[in-house]
């Protein structure tokens, strides 16, 4: 049986696994796999690996990242979507119903707004960022789905019709305390945008302003759900409380994950 140039069961293989090794990827024979399937051609290949060497995330060489099952697009210079976050998006599908109006705000690629729009089948979907690459990525992930985004600054981008409508508003802003960024793995710091990475002193700068106009955009008994650190959960809840929300904290051991929800009141 011939054996394709770019088969796992090929030389080409086996020398892409020794450079991965080399070059310090931990799971050099998983990443080596998917590059050797993703290449069209030995050239492309050899690019693709030269870039994952180089330094470049797994994720933008291949041009996609694995979240909640599903494929999603991630250009480079574009925040690479966490394992962690599936936890958000759980949470959000467990609060939603189908024909919800659903915002992802600080949207990146657009992976959360995506996955929560494919799992309820039916929602007026919106997503959000300030970063033009942000919004061009992420309209290739939400268009699919029949959503829209949005380029701007937090709820400057939404459309005003959206006031007092949002039933899930989901938020993986940057939690990220300034002095930290520099201790983030080089992946991130060195290719991921700062404003997708950067929270501010304490990290919860971001969180302050999206708590802070939040129950304007809710509807009656809507949920703002934010991704925090276990170590910052306490202050990202007492942040969703000052904006006169309902507000309990989710933890995920299996994702280590913690978000927390506040909801606004019905009445």
């Amino acid at each position: 049986m011939s054996v394709s140039p770019l088969s796992p069961l090929s030389p080409p293989y086996s020398a892409v696994v020794a450079q991965l090794r080399a070059a310090g990827c931990v799971f050099a024979e998983d990443e080596a796999r998917l590059l050797v399937d993703t290449a069209r051609t030995p050239a492309e290949l050899a690019s693709m690996v030269d870039r994952r060497v180089a330094g470049l995330p797994l994720e933008h060489v291949l041009g996609w990242a694995e979240f909640c099952g599903r494929r999603v697009a991630v250009d480079p210079a574009v925040f690479v979507p966490r394992r962690r976050t599936e936890f958000l998006v759980h949470q959000a599908v467990a609060l939603a119903r189908a024909g919800a109006v659903v915002v992802d705000l600080c949207c990146g690629s657009g992976a959360v707004g995506a996955a929560i729009g494919a799992a309820l089948g039916r929602v007026e979907l919106h997503a959000a960022d300030i970063d033009p690459a942000a919004v061009a990525c992420a309209r290739r992930n939400v268009a699919a789905l029949g959503g829209q985004v949005h380029q701007g600054d937090l709820y400057r981008s939404l459309p005003p019709a959206l006031r007092g409508r949002v039933q899930v508003l989901a938020v993986n802003a940057p939690y990220v305390p300034t002095d930290a960024v520099g201790l983030m793995p080089p992946e991130a710091r060195d290719h991921e945008p700062l404003v997708a990475l950067d929270g501010g002193a304490d990290g919860l700068d971001v969180h302050r302003r999206v708590a802070a106009e939040a129950p304007e955009w809710l509807a009656p008994g809507g949920h703002l759900l934010v991704e925090t650190s276990a170590r910052q959960a306490e202050r990202s809840a007492a942040i969703l409380a000052g904006a006169g929300l309902v507000v309990r904290v989710a933890r995920s051991a299996e994702w280590d994950a913690t978000v927390a929800i506040g909801t606004r009141p019905a009445g």
